[in-house]
């Protein structure tokens, strides 16, 4: 895997250090390589391929990008690249909805019945409530024949249908519940009317007037661009499929670079794509949820935020308003708590003293390796744990479940650092002691 050039990444870091103030005296915790070292070794230890960006100010203090948009051809990972945001795009549907409502296109009390009166209450459910995830529409995407579904592009009809199905979780306004159904609706909403196509009404509203380069809707493929591809990890970067754009629409369609996601995220902040007025609706929270936006803390400070999954993409991007600040992280392949990193560069763009997380691995030997696999079951749980061993390579498959790539930690040890699942062995006994957070699990190898 390509690593970037520790020189620029250097200056890009001390650059950053000394704009948010970071005193000297945390430099015992903290150096300028440090931080380089620390996405180095995602990378080499294949925990991460992607980009990092924090703004301030509209300006960038630092860019990372690491890895690979596709390891087959090993085309490797720039600052142009491309990264479907999955549900972040939410945060631009609901801008896009409320710029519509500026312009008496449609009112945030509008009922849904005007557009789509199949849908069960669509007379009770107001715009806002599809905005704040209070319609009480089931989401379509928990719906049991989902995934048979989600094969190949979908037309509307096709997409309303599914979701008229799925009929209601709630009535309106009687609780919340996250729904990627509404902001297909809203996607819907939009395109009729302005009476044009998604995609048009994203270059139109957003991209043009904020100059973005590097966004658009849809993976979309040319004789000159290549798409980012996604990967999921079992010892081996495998590819993931992607789903049609014309499923997820507006609640998870949108493509973009990091850099574009940042300005996107500050203009929205400037009031340059809505009125400040509209933002501070967009903003305000009801049971948790704003308009497409979450409200959070950020070591005590106030912070906006959204995130995204899909395919094997991961997005997140943290707004701090008092700062001025944006964050954002996009990836293609994770094998980590993402979290961590997050984490780790909103401390540091506060200028607040870290501890750079470890990613230092306990080395086995492949000969080792066959002491640990094998059938494992246990009497007090009914989990059955297949554990096996590709490219030397600890992996275990609870049954029914997927292929949880575990990392050498020390001897005998295993975990998996998004779940927090450690696997503690004794080849001689053939046991295996599973602990995640405060409970354990004894399990015997099978003989």
């Amino acid at each position: 895997m390509k690593k970037p050039g520790i020189l620029t990444l250097n200056l890009i870091v001390i650059c950053l250090l000394s704009l948010v103030g970071l005193k000297a005296g945390a430099a015992s915790v903290i150096t300028t390589d440090s931080l380089a070292i620390f996405m180095e070794g995602l990378s080499s230890n294949e925990k991460f391929m992607g980009q990092v960006e924090v703004m301030k100010d509209g300006k960038t203090l630092y860019f990372y990008g690491t890895g690979y948009t596709d390891v087959n051809a090993q085309r490797n990972t720039t600052a142009n690249s491309k990264y479907m945001i999955g549900s972040v795009s939410k945060t631009i549907t609901a801008s896009m909805v409320l710029k519509a409502v500026e312009e008496g296109k449609i009112k945030l009390e509008g009922k849904l019945s005007e557009f789509f009166p199949e849908i069960k209450h669509a007379d009770q459910i107001t715009i806002e409530q599809l905005l704040n995830h209070h319609s009480g529409i089931h989401n379509l995407t928990q719906s049991p024949d989902y995934t048979a579904f989600a094969q190949g592009k979908k037309t509307k009809e096709e997409l309303i249908d599914f979701i008229v199905k799925g009929g209601s979780d709630f009535l309106p306004g009687e609780k919340a519940a996250y729904s990627n159904s509404n902001y297909i609706l809203l996607s819907y909403i939009l395109e009729k009317v302005y009476n044009l196509g998604f995609d048009q009404i994203f270059q139109k509203k957003i991209v043009e007037p904020l100059g973005l380069k590097f966004s658009q809707f849809g993976m979309l493929k040319s004789a000159t661009i290549q798409p980012t591809r996604s990967y999921k990890y079992e010892a081996e970067w495998i590819p993931m499929p992607t789903t049609d754009s014309s499923i997820p629409m507006g609640a998870g369609g949108i493509v973009m670079n990091a850099h574009d996601l940042a300005t996107f995220i500050t203009a929205l902040f400037d009031g340059k794509i809505i009125s400040m007025s509209s933002l501070e609706k967009m903003t305000t929270q009801k049971d948790g949820y704003g308009l497409g936006i979450f409200k959070t803390a950020i070591s005590g400070k106030t912070a906006y935020t959204h995130t995204g999954l899909i395919d094997g993409f991961n997005a997140a991007f943290y707004y701090l308003p008092e700062e001025r600040l944006a964050y954002v992280l996009l990836s293609n392949a994770e094998n980590y708590n993402l979290d961590k990193i997050n984490k780790t560069f909103l401390n540091i763009s506060l200028g607040l003293p870290i501890q750079i997380p470890s990613i230092n691995q306990y080395k086995v030997e492949p000969k080792d390796m066959a002491s640990y696999t094998g059938i494992y079951t246990s009497e007090i749980n009914p989990l059955i744990i297949t554990v096996s061993e590709k490219n030397n390579k600890l992996l275990a498959q609870p049954k029914g479940q997927q292929v949880y790539s575990m990392d050498a930690t020390e001897l005998h040890t295993f975990t998996h650092e998004k779940t927090g699942v450690t696997l503690l062995f004794d080849p001689k006994a053939k046991t295996m002691l599973l602990k995640q957070g405060n409970f354990s699990f004894s399990f015997t190898k099978k003989e």
